[in-house]
C-alpha cells in the first residue's frame, strides 16, 4: 500500500477483529467496496457471518469469517496462522475488537477489569504479535490499533477503559518508533475515535443502578458520528500514513484541551462528569 493519498485497497488482504458490528463492520464493508480480500472475526459468529454476506455483496474479492475471542492468546495466534496460510501476504491488520466497563474503582470487581483488559489491551497485543512478521514480509504493511478518545484523557468511571486505551496508545507509539528505527516496511497507526454510534455502551458492564439501556441513551446523546463516517476517516488516515488518527470533532477538541491545559483538564472533566451524573 503506497504512501500516496490515492492508494487503494483493491486485492489487498485485510484482517479486522470485532467485525460483527459497529466500526469493525463499517470498515469491512468500506474495504469490500474497494475490492479487498477480507479475513474478519468476531466473538459472535452469526454477527460476523452477516458482515461477510454484506461484504460479498459490496464487492469484496474474497471473505473469510471466523469466530474469535481476541483475549484467548492461543486461539488468537492459531487463527492468525490459519489466516496467513489461507491468504499468504497480509497487508492491513486492524485490531478493533473492544468492550466497555463503566464503574467507579471502589465498585468495580477485579474480574470486570481483567475482562476488559483481556479484550481491549491484550487482544491488541496478541493481534500485533500474530501478524507483524507477515506485515513486514508483505513489503507494504499497515498495522492499525484502535485506542480511543479515552486514550488521550481520563474520565471518571472509565478507569479500566482508560488503562487499556492509554496502554494501546503507548504500545502502538513505541512500536511505530521501532519500525522506523529498523526501517521496516510497516506503517503503524493509532486511532482515537470520539463518540461513534455503536452498541459498545449498551453492552457495557455498568455501575450498579445504571441499566445498559440507560448507558446506551446517554452515549447516543453525545456520539457524533456513524460507524460509516468513522470508518471513512480511519481509512483516509491509513492511506495518508497518519501515525495518529483522530476520529470526530470531539476527539480533536479534547486532544487540544489536554495539550493546552496538561493535568488541569482533569478539573474541567470532573466538574462536567459531576453535573452529568450527580451522586
Amino acid at each position: 500500500m503506497a504512501d500516496s493519498a490515492h492508494a487503494q485497497f483493491t486485492g489487498r488482504v485485510c484482517v479486522i477483529t470485532g467485525a460483527g458490528s459497529g466500526i469493525g463492520r463499517a470498515l469491512s464493508l468500506a474495504l469490500a467496496a474497494q475490492g479487498a480480500r477480507l479475513a474478519i472475526s468476531d466473538i459472535n459468529l452469526a454477527a460476523v457471518e452477516e458482515t461477510a454476506t454484506r461484504a460479498t455483496a459490496a464487492g469484496a474479492a474474497e471473505v473469510h469469517a471466523y469466530a474469535l475471542d481476541v483475549a484467548d492468546k492461543a486461539a488468537h495466534l492459531a487463527s492468525a496462522e490459519a489466516v496467513i496460510a489461507r491468504f499468504g501476504a497480509i497487508h492491513l491488520v486492524i485490531n478493533n475488537a473492544g468492550v466497555a466497563v463503566s464503574k467507579n474503582v471502589l465498585e468495580m470487581p477485579l474480574e470486570d477489569f481483567e475482562w476488559l483488559m483481556g479484550i481491549n489491551f491484550w487482544g491488541v497485543v496478541y493481534g500485533t504479535y500474530a501478524y507483524l512478521p507477515a506485515l513486514i514480509a508483505s513489503g507494504d504493511g499497515h498495522l492499525v490499533n484502535i485506542s480511543s478518545l479515552f486514550g488521550l484523557l481520563a474520565v471518571p468511571t472509565q478507569s479500566a477503559y482508560n488503562a487499556a486505551k492509554f496502554g494501546v496508545r503507548g504500545f502502538t507509539e513505541a512500536l511505530r518508533q521501532e519500525m522506523l528505527i529498523a526501517k521496516e516496511p510497516v506503517k503503524v497507526h493509532c486511532v482515537h475515535p470520539g463518540g461513534v454510534k455503536t452498541n459498545i455502551a449498551r453492552s457495557a458492564r455498568a455501575q450498579p443502578g445504571v441499566s445498559a439501556e440507560e448507558m446506551g441513551r446517554r452515549f447516543e446523546k453525545i456520539a457524533q458520528l456513524t460507524p460509516e463516517q468513522a470508518a471513512a476517516i480511519i481509512l483516509r488516515g491509513v492511506r495518508r500514513g497518519s501515525p495518529r488518527i483522530l476520529v470526530g470533532n470531539d476527539a480533536r477538541a479534547l486532544d487540544l484541551l489536554v495539550r493546552v491545559l496538561g493535568p488541569g483538564y482533569q478539573q474541567i472533566v470532573s466538574r462536567s462528569a459531576a453535573r452529568f451524573n450527580p451522586s
